[in-house]
């Protein structure tokens, strides 16, 4: 049986696309949570199964395979399972949708850094200004145009549930947290990402998590 490593639910928002991803491939999987930045992180880390990652999460293995980073995990399991379960069937589409997925990948770092992942808080709104506004303005330019083009009548960007949603609902929940104002399109489409059963589930276990991190509790 496929296993996966992952960090808290509350505030890893890598660790939620891996296991998004692992459940829409539908293969059973053990997982296993391992508190961030408790006092036995740094040794939790130097162990075998976080050796091929440096000690980051998620990780993915299977048997003597391993495999880290998201959006590899989603390609491995796309692989096993078939492309169709993660990506778009028409070339457009899925050219579109890998785009996103791999933009969302590397970019945004300033989104990262202001507004942290924790899908236990909601905190009051207020005025994002400099870097952190042009990487919203962004990511509301990118929903758009994937619902304008490829959305058809299907509730997320490319209709169907994708990788490219898959990637892009851990900042779901950040707008969510941080009470980011967002046009109408928007909010329905955040709304169908937080409906999805496999986010309502990871959103619902984290909520009963016992560890808390500090840092994540307060605004930036």
């Amino acid at each position: 049986m496929l296993k996966l490593i992952i960090g808290n639910r509350a505030y890893s928002s890598w660790s939620f696309r891996g296991w998004l991803a692992c459940k829409q491939s539908g293969e059973e999987f053990e997982e296993l949570v391992v508190p961030m930045f408790d006092a036995d992180w740094e040794k939790r880390r130097e162990g075998d199964e976080f050796a091929p990652s440096l000690g980051k999460v998620p990780i993915l293995w299977d048997g003597d395979c391993v495999v880290w980073d998201s959006l590899a995990i989603i390609e491995f399991l796309a692989d096993r399972n078939g492309r169709e379960l993660f990506w778009p069937e028409d070339d457009g589409a899925r050219g579109m949708a890998r785009s996103m997925a791999a933009e969302m990948h590397s970019s945004f770092a300033a989104l990262r850094r202001e507004l942290p992942m924790n899908v236990r808080k909601s905190f009051a709104t207020r005025e994002f200004e400099g870097e952190v506004r042009g990487d919203i303005e962004r990511i509301m330019q990118l929903w758009a145009q994937a619902r304008a083009r490829h959305g058809g009548t299907g509730d997320f960007l490319f209709g169907d549930w994708s990788a490219a949603d898959i990637m892009f609902a851990p900042v779901v929940t950040r707008f969510i947290t941080y009470g980011v104002p967002v046009p109408p399109f928007a909010a329905v489409y955040m709304k169908a990402v937080l409906s999805h059963p496999h986010v309502a589930e990871w959103i619902d276990q984290a909520q009963d998590e016992p560890w808390v991190i500090e840092k994540y509790e307060t605004p930036a």
